[in-house]
Formats: structure tokens, sequence, C-alpha cells
């Protein structure tokens, strides 16, 4: 047989479309091409299968070998194909015979003595191939990775000769080989009870976990604001198993190695001030996720607010309300989940409180106009923290820890995924009007509360959907004037801009 087809997987995005690598022998001088739209790396796997095949005592066609990766207007990267090209020419050359070829897929890159290498992005491959039922040959060192994907069917291969034992069915590899489960429970470092005071900010930050809000803290410097911001993750639910894959998934796309120990924890991003545009949204050339994927079921802390750039802030308007983000280059486009919870802390003031003294109203003004007001419109919840006294720093009364507070969470978290298969801040208006509905006394106080405040639609959908979210931390069915009149006291950010404007 002149003629192989052996299937493999390309990485574009999130995404692992797949690629049948066609292997022909033909008469002529010996020669070896690759094509199909093939990068700069992959051109050079001639090289490394050559010299893997011969080192692994295989025997090289003397033919003219033309290796075609379809489809062919799919740009192709890496050296995760070099294993399917090294088997395709085994096959085509009849030193393999298997009629079962169509029902594996192959990845891995080769060392020149026939090794095979690990490859970034396996997680999207093996959740592709498990859709298609085949079976893959993956590198050793990806198998653990790939081993947290219930019901794909794997084989760990740690060089050629293996491949070829197992296909031969002389030497059969394991299928699915067991890792022990080392999943910790959450054992953090950091915890709730270390933040003296500020009940209210406490508050808010378990409204914010139970119900997926958004949140900014406004305070002088030493008020606790990054504290409790890096606090958040240790309250909030844990992920499940489609949310911690789909998280793990981004991160095996970058190369970033994923402890096993503790896969299931939301991550926290918290880039400096002075990042990009396309650090924070993701993007170059090669799209790669930026922090808001790598914040996907997580926390993105952004800590002095008004010192990133205005326009890298508004790039994350449309990802707040979507979940989602597309990258469209000339070359192609690519879209990275992007479900994050965001967090920001400001000084109220560029000299640190805003009634110091030592700013007038109008350069208060200017500092905090750096922030758009849409931007701050898709904010939840807004809260002031005041100075902390010298009482409260000295106190050694025992503060409530975060398993206390995640136990209330996950309760009101888990009464949301019943009722309606999502946290609160991610309802739609359809799903608002179904599942926060209001009686008619709450509907005339938001009416008046509205026109008052000027508050925007969004902010007053956005009201009503953290009124649910304290309703369900108190197990009620409905929305009260209480939960409303609570959730409207949220909007420090809004207070602050009307006093300033008064002068």
């Amino acid at each position: 047989m002149s003629l192989a087809r052996i299937y493999s997987r390309a990485q574009v995005g999130i995404n692992a479309p797949e690629v049948i690598v066609e292997v022909h022998l033909g008469n002529g001088l010996p020669a070896f091409h690759i094509v199909g739209l093939p990068e700069a790396s992959v051109k050079e796997s001639k090289d490394r299968v050559r010299s893997a095949l011969e080192n692994s005592k295989f025997g090289f066609p003397d033919q003219r070998i033309t290796v075609n990766l379809a489809p062919a207007d799919l740009p192709k990267d890496g050296g995760r194909f070099d294993l399917a090209i090294a088997v395709g020419i085994l096959v085509a050359s009849g030193q393999i015979v298997c009629s079962d070829i169509h029902k594996y897929e192959f990845y891995g890159e080769l060392a020149l003595n026939g090794e095979i290498r690990g490859v970034n992005a396996i997680l999207p491959s093996v959740l592709a191939a498990k859709e298609q039922d085949r079976c893959c040959f993956l590198p050793l060192a990806n198998d653990s990775l790939a081993s947290l994907v219930n019901g794909v069917k794997r084989k760990a291969v740690s060089s050629i000769a293996e491949v070829w034992g197992d296909l031969l069915n002389q030497q059969p590899l394991p299928l699915n080989i067991q890792y022990p489960d080392c999943t910790q429970a959450p054992d953090f470092l950091l915890d709730l009870s270390d933040v003296k005071g500020q009940p209210g900010a406490k508050r808010v930050l378990e409204i914010a976990a139970a119900g997926g809000h958004n949140l900014l803290f406004l305070g002088p410097p030493g008020t606790g604001k990054s504290m409790l911001a890096q606090r958040m993750a240790t309250i909030m639910p844990t992920m499940s198993d489609d949310e911690a894959i789909a998280t793990a998934a981004l991160y095996s796309i970058i190369g970033q190695s994923i402890d096993l120990t503790n896969w299931r924890q939301r991550p926290f991003r918290n880039p400096h001030h002075t990042c990009s545009a396309v650090a924070l949204v993701g993007g170059s050339s090669n799209p790669k996720p930026g922090e808001i994927s790598l914040a996907h079921n997580g926390v993105l802390f952004l800590d002095e607010l008004p010192e990133f750039e205005r326009k890298v802030l508004d790039s994350l308007r449309e990802p707040m309300e979507t979940g989602t983000v597309t990258i469209s280059r000339a070359a192609r486009q690519m879209e990275f989940p992007a479900q994050f919870q965001l967090i920001t802390a400001l000084n109220p003031s560029p000299t640190g409180c805003h009634n110091d003294k030592r700013a007038t109203p109008d350069q208060v003004m200017r500092y905090l106009s750096r922030v758009s007001g849409p931007f701050i419109d898709r904010i939840d919840l807004q809260i002031e923290l005041p100075r902390l006294t010298s009482v409260e720093l000295q106190s050694s009364k025992p503060e409530e820890t975060s398993a206390v507070v995640r136990a209330r969470v996950e309760a009101a978290y888990y009464l949301q995924l019943k009722r309606q298969g999502k946290v609160n801040a991610r309802l739609n208006n359809k799903e608002m009007s179904i599942h926060c509905d209001l009686a008619s006394t709450e509907l005339q106080f938001l009416a008046r509360a509205s026109e008052k405040l000027a508050l925007s639609p969004r902010s007053y959908h956005r009201i009503i959907k953290v009124a649910r979210t304290i309703s369900d931390l108190k197990g009620a069915e409905r929305i009260s004037l209480n939960e409303l009149k609570e959730a409207l006291n949220y909007r420090a950010f809004e207070r602050l801009l009307a006093q300033l404007t008064k002068y």
C-alpha cells in the first residue's frame, strides 16, 4: 500500500479541528515534500521524522514522499503532527499493517532518537477525539492531564517503537492508564478571617461570590481592598468538572503547566496596570488568550483602576456582557471564553482620599474620569471602605472564616442553578421577567429611585439581579423591599461623583 490516511488535530484557539495526514509514496527521485499550508515548524518535521525512523531501526522509503495535511486552507504549526506523519510513512511503506487505523488519532513531537515529546493544547484535542469516538495515541508527558477528561480512550506512548508494537498487536499498550486522584480539598493560604473589620465589604464580597456579580472597592490606601479581593476565590463555589476542564484547556493552549492537586480551584488573575490591551484581552498575529480568558470561571482583579489606560479598560466592556472575546486578525478569527468576575479597586483621589484637602474637586474629577461611565455602568456592586480605627486594628476578636462564608455562598449558588441553570448576574431580560418578578410596591419604589438617581437601564436591571442574589442568600422566594434598598445602597462610586459635581 503506497497511500495512508492518518488522523490528527490542529490547534485553533480553543478548538482542535481535525487534520487528515495523507502520505503517498511515489516513483521518482527520492524527495520528501509536505503540503497543506504548513508553517516553518511543520516543514522542519521531515528532518525529525527521518532521523526518528532511522534511529528506531525502521526503514525509511527511498522514494518520492508526499505528505498532505488536509484541509489545505487551515494553517498548521508546531511539532504536533510529527507522530502522525511518521505513522503514515510506516503504514504507506507496509511496515505497519492495521485495518483499524481510522479509529485512532496521533499527536506528538518526535525527538531524533524516536522518543515522543509532549505538545501544547492536548485537552482540546482529546475532547474533540472523544466526540468522534476515536482512541488517542498521545505523549506520556501529556497523559496525566488528558486523564482529566472522562470517557476518552487514550494510549500513552514514549517512543515510536511502542506505537509500532501496539498497532501490530505485538506489545499492546494499556488503555486509559489510571492515575491516583490527587485532587486535594481546598487548602487556601489566604482566609477571609485575616481581614480586620470591614463588615460591609465582606458582605458585598459574599453577595458577589454568590451571584457572580462584578465588584468595585473604593477607599483610601490601607483599608484592605487588595486583601479582600485576593480572598474572593476562597469563598467562591468549587468548579464543576466541565468548568475546570474548560479553564484547564485555556492554560494548556499557552503551554502553562497545570497542578493536578488543585486544578479545580478557581483562577485568580491580577495583571499590573501597565499591561496592554492585547495582554488583557488576547491577540498577537497568532491569537492567544489574554488575562480575561485565563480568568475564565474565576476572578480578574484590577488594582489601581484609574492607572490603567482608558482604552484598555474599555476593551473589557463587551466581554463583560457576552462572556466571550472574539479576536479578529487579517489571517484568522478566534473566539475565546471569558466568563470572569471582575473585582476592581481604586483610591477616590490622586492623593489617596478625596477629603484630605490635598486635591481640589476638579483634580479629583479628572482623576476619576479616567474610568469611563459605560465601564462603571457594568459593575453591579460599588462600596466605599472606611479607614479602620485603632480599636479595629488591635482587635483580637475572631473574624468569620472563608469556610463559613463559602457554605452560605454555595447554598445560594446551587439554589440559582436549580431554579434557572445559571448565576443571577448572567440572566437576560427575558429570564429576569420570570425569575426576578417584582410586586407593585417594589416596582413603584424602584421607579422612584431610578428617576431620582438617574439610573441607566443597565444599572436598573443590575440592581434587580443583586436584590435577587440577596434574597437567595436569605433563602427567600421573592424579592422584597429590603433587598432592593440594600442593592441600591451599593452604588458608592456614583454617589461620590454626584457629591463632587455639587461643588
